[in-house]
């Protein structure tokens, strides 16, 4: 009976996100260990076969870091973006496309979904420009600097025409961040940024952001400190009274922009936990914050 009972509380949730579009970013653990890549490529695919739309964009910094120490070659970071040469642009490539996308395909393969691997490039996906160099105030000092981040991009437009195919046909996009200029060069883009922004311009039901953390704590250091449910209002005095901050910052600013541009509810989960998606679509409790207009 209590396998009766979980699937009739996921009935309604079916039916409601019936034929919609489910974007999901994979990041920290879900894309590490194995086990969790292998449950997260399951879950994903259990959603295309319940009948919605799931679409993934990964990220992959801390391989790209490893990547780049096994060269000797030291990652540097201001404002908490990836500054990228040429050298570091294509050992980027090389981790985001030739790696992480493929391994993600084969396990979504694996588990009878049919994944389909895409940068930023495929058919101008991801259109960007260079971003412009940027005021970096030092903290100790507080003297500014004029910093050029290299080949880092900011998205211009998006060519959703692709992914349109793909999803009609049943197949799961999945998104290297990877944006192209109007010269055909290569930029590096934020894989949070990436997913808020595609899964607006296709009008997704749901932004899922996973990490490595329960959610939104109002004490970071307790995990039953999880606000379970918040709107944008909410959300943004949660970042003035210094709450949100650190590495939560954007991925929360993520969910504001796609609730605003037209993405029903934006939720950040906990990857570490097993079948994190599916507790967070399926049940009424939940097990992440849900953010919502």
């Amino acid at each position: 009976m209590e396998t009766v009972n979980i699937l009739i509380e996921a009935l309604p949730y079916i039916k409601k996100f019936h034929q919609q579009k489910i974007m999901i970013k994979y990041g920290g653990h879900a894309m590490i260990d194995q086990a969790a890549k292998s449950s997260t490529a399951r879950d994903t695919v259990l959603l295309k076969y319940v009948g919605m739309q799931p679409m993934v964009v990964h990220g992959g910094g801390p391989e790209i870091s490893r990547s780049m120490s096994k060269i000797g070659k030291k990652p540097k970071f201001i404002g908490g973006l990836r500054v990228t040469d040429q050298e570091t642009m294509d050992i980027v490539k090389m981790v985001l496309v030739g790696k992480i996308n493929t391994e993600i395909v084969a396990n979504i393969g694996l588990h009878g979904g049919k994944g389909v691997g895409l940068s930023g490039k495929d058919n101008l996906l991801l259109k960007a420009r260079k971003r412009s160099p940027q005021v970096v105030v030092d903290q100790e000092t507080g003297e500014e600097t004029m910093v050029d981040l290299g080949l880092v991009g900011e998205i211009e437009a998006i060519h959703p025409e692709i992914l349109d195919v793909l999803t009609h046909n049943d197949y799961i996009p999945v998104i290297s961040p990877i944006g192209v200029d109007e010269n055909a060069k290569t930029l590096n883009l934020n894989a949070d940024t990436v997913a808020g922004e595609v899964a607006a311009e296709v009008g997704a039901e749901k932004l899922i952001i996973l990490t490595d953390v329960p959610g939104i704590l109002t004490d970071p250091s307790d995990p039953e400190s999880l606000i379970k449910k918040a709107d944008i209002g909410e959300v943004l005095d949660l970042i003035d009274q210094g709450i949100v901050k650190d590495g939560m910052l954007p991925k929360v600013a993520t969910c504001v922009s796609a609730l605003e541009k037209g993405v029903k509810s934006a939720h950040i989960i906990d990857g570490r936990v097993k079948h994190s998606i599916l507790l967070e679509i399926f049940t009424k409790k939940g097990i992440g914050t849900m953010i919502t207009l």
